[in-house]
């Protein structure tokens, strides 16, 4: 079991996207744009190794990228 903490982006209801760390109160990023905080969310993942998410408007996680070692990695 991992210790790393992921990466979530989500968007906040004055309609700018935060990027927060997994545990924590504060926001790591606050971004106008979907994009960019995307973009800083994977960037923090892969530097520390963990998984980033990309939570929609409606609550769902659209999309994800895992950083480091996976440990339900697909073979071949």
């Amino acid at each position: 079991m991992t210790t790393r903490k992921n990466y979530w982006t989500i968007k906040r209801s004055d309609g700018k996207w935060v990027v927060k760390r997994e545990g924590s109160n504060r926001a790591s990023s606050i971004h106008v744009k979907q994009e960019s905080a995307w973009k800083e969310a994977r960037r923090l993942a892969r530097g520390s190794g963990s998984e980033a998410f990309l939570k929609g408007r409606d609550g769902k996680i659209r999309a994800q990228n895992s950083y480091g070692s996976d440990p339900c990695s697909p073979k071949g």
